[in-house]
């Protein structure tokens, strides 16, 4: 059987350097599948989507008038936001950490209701 184990696979031409500097330093690595390479570059992409939006907020701030002059919240915000928790979910489900946290609460079982 083929395995389906990719290593240092080469970063997305489209990511910021940095973030390719670090998506090649975590495909060095760890020992990664290929359906795990594709969660990375949706983590890396992500990353990307927040600092762009974090430096349009950093020069025109998180709210604009509008034209009646009503101050409106900046689409970026919404963008940052949504972009930092699917970095957070990405990089989770990814598990690079070494030790797995200790849980806090048993596992549900059937009985639980």
């Amino acid at each position: 059987m083929k395995s389906d184990t990719i290593q240092a696979a080469k970063p997305p031409a489209h990511l910021r350097p940095a973030t390719k500097k670090w998506f090649k330093s975590v495909t060095e690595n760890y020992e990664l599948d290929g359906h795990h390479v594709r969660l990375l570059t949706l983590a890396a992409e992500a990353w990307d989507q927040a600092q762009t939006a974090r430096e349009i907020l950093d020069r025109d701030g998180q709210t604009f008038n509008d034209r009646f002059g009503q101050p409106k919240e900046r689409p970026e915000v919404s963008i940052n936001n949504s972009a930092r928790i699917a970095f957070a979910r990405l990089i989770r489900e990814l598990a690079l950490d070494v030790d797995a946290p200790a849980d806090s609460r048993p596992p549900r079982t059937r009985e639980y209701r």
